[in-house]
């Protein structure tokens, strides 16, 4: 069998298997890399479609090479266990409490269940406790504090299951899926390493649940940590090694990965909606663009991961096709969390900060983690001025996710607002530690050091530099830089700057203050360097403008001309 048949074999066994167990999150995943598998390029390629720039490109970009399922270093993959069937297992029992858990009556299923004991009805049992839990505590925070506040509400039935499972594993009773939700109890009381212990087991044992290897990627918040897992080789860790590199900030390496992957899963929209996140983050708007529109033109009713590219349309300010998105995904399911964040970036792209507020507090209302609409909520707060609420909001962001190098960046422009840039700096100093490569945030740590309360303007150009070297697409670093550098007294690292910023402009096609500003310092300076050709020349560029650059560009050149005479003596229209 060929290794993309085996994939396919084993995908069509697991989905069978995960939505067997109400596993239904993990069962589509694993569905849409079925469907992904070896499809003819052709079929999945929009030709006649309203989204086709830069469809073919991308394949082609990312699919270069035709990989199998055996490692690039030659290493064969381990055959994965087949799960046998439960033959504990009451049918009528277990069919009655599937039909309850799926009605979302957890207590009644697990109640149908209390007396079986085969590892089946067991996990669906103790799942089922565990969900009734969760949705309690879910009721307690509306309760007591409100879909959007913060409360102390716990999942009660954690303690139970703690014990149950944890003698279930030490007596070798506990199947892959109950090691699943044994780590997952695990990881909400905080116990992480046993945690990550008991979900590597799980993997081990059966690869295909694709909610394990999201679980044990939130407990991998360092690479040291990600290096220590005793993972088996198998197809699916290279999923879950692209998704950590990821969330790890290594994009590079998260490409890399989904790469090789594309070689079997070619046509898994998956993956494609992943590497444009990696796009994403590198600030790859145009690539991020062309990818979605492939993505939307071969599932027109996808939802998931559209937020983010409602994110480069506002980021381009195109308006049309952002209308186009929310009214599109509005008419699809406008009670999803990302819905309603493509609707709040809709009115916020109008200007109509109030509504877009209103629709990221439904986000959340539908999903209090919603990590985005925390933080496009700061954004619009920061927008009406209400400083308070943005950091809040912000805060509220970071709670979530401690790695989120945005909400950081929100909150030290919250606190730059109110005037307090040491409080600012420490945010922009977290933010740029888990995205160095971003010329923003060192231009935001560099205009704090710059401001009178602290005055460390030697720090302010050691930021500028290091921005002036992540491709900072706006230039505000290298012009900062050329016009701290002149007031530090050094002109000629300052002219080296300001030529630089000069020349990006020229290549540009841009005109205004910031152009005169260094022609006019750059005459300056190669006058004083005696270097009169050089300085002819700035000068001669400045008399194309008007204002009182022109005449001193006129001075200069008098005083280059006639350098033994006074050059106020002339008369401004000697030229």
């Amino acid at each position: 069998m060929s290794s993309k048949e085996s994939c396919r074999s084993e995908l069509r066994i697991a989905i069978r298997q995960l939505s067997d167990r109400c596993l239904y999150s993990a069962s589509k995943w694993a569905a849409e890399q079925l469907v992904g598998i070896g499809h003819d390029p052709v079929k999945f390629t929009p030709s006649n479609t309203r989204f086709q720039r830069g469809s073919s490109s991308i394949r082609r970009k990312y699919k270069t090479h035709d990989v199998t399922v055996t490692p690039i270093a030659g290493v064969s993959y381990v055959a994965a266990p087949v799960m046998e069937e439960d033959e504990l297992v009451d049918d009528d029992f277990y069919l009655q409490a599937k039909a309850y858990f799926d009605c979302r009556e957890y207590k009644r299923a697990a109640h149908v269940l209390r007396d079986q004991n085969g590892k089946k009805s067991v996990f669906l049992r103790c799942y089922a406790l565990y969900l009734a839990g969760e949705k309690r505590k879910e009721e307690e925070m509306v309760e007591l504090e409100g879909p959007l506040g913060k409360s102390f509400a716990v999942n009660r039935e954690l303690v139970s299951l703690e014990r149950e499972l944890s003698t279930l594993r030490n007596n070798g009773k506990v199947d892959s899926f109950g090691l699943y939700l044994y780590g997952l109890v695990l990881k909400q009381k905080g116990n992480e390493n046993l945690a990550r212990t008991v979900l590597v087991e799980s993997v081990n044992s059966y690869p295909w649940n694709w909610n394990v290897w999201t679980e044990l990627q939130s407990l991998c918040k360092t690479v040291d940590i990600l290096n220590s897992l005793n993972l088996n080789s198998h197809w699916m860790k290279d999923f879950f090694l692209a998704s950590v590199y990821q969330e790890l900030r290594m994009h590079n390496d998260s490409l890399s990965q989904y790469e090789y992957l594309l070689g079997t899963f070619g046509n898994s929209n998956y993956i494609q909606a992943q590497i444009a996140k990696a796009q994403y983050n590198l600030r790859e708007f145009d690539q991020v663009e062309a990818i979605f529109e492939e993505l939307l033109s071969n599932d027109p009713y996808r939802v998931e991961d559209m937020d983010m590219y409602s994110n480069v349309l506002y980021a381009k300010e195109c308006f049309s096709a952002l209308s186009y998105l929310a009214h599109r995904v509005f008419l699809t399911d406008k009670y999803r969390p990302e819905s309603c964040c493509i609707i709040g970036n809709y009115y916020s792209l109008k200007g109509q900060h109030e509504k877009a507020v209103v629709y990221f507090r439904r986000a959340l209302k539908l999903n209090k983690n919603f990590l985005s609409a925390w933080t496009l909520m700061g954004h619009e707060f920061v927008e009406m001025k209400n400083t308070p609420a943005a950091v809040d909001a912000y805060r509220r962001a970071v709670d979530i996710d401690p790695r989120d190098y945005r909400a950081w960046y929100g909150l030290g422009q919250a606190y730059e607002m109110m005037g307090m840039p040491l409080y600012g700096l420490h945010y922009f100093k977290k933010s740029v530690f888990l995205q160095p490569n971003d010329s923003r945030l060192w231009i935001a740590m560099a205009q704090c050091y710059e401001t009178d309360q602290l005055s460390m303007l030697d720090e302010a150009v050691k930021c500028y530099t290091r921005a002036a070297n992540c491709n900072d697409r706006e230039a505000i670093a290298v012009h900062n830089l050329a016009r701290l550098l002149s007031e530090l007294g050094r002109p000629e690292e300052a002219a080296f700057y300001y030529k630089k910023d000069l020349e990006r402009m020229e290549s540009e096609e841009r005109e205004g203050p910031k152009m005169v500003e260094a022609l006019l310092y750059l005459a300056k300076y190669y006058r004083a360097q005696k270097k009169f050709e050089e300085a002819e020349v700035y000068c001669t560029r400045l008399l194309d403008y008007t204002g009182p650059e022109r005449e001193t560009a006129k001075s200069i050149l008098r005083g280059m001309r006639f350098p033994s005479m006074d050059v106020e003596h002339f008369p401004p229209n000697s030229f």
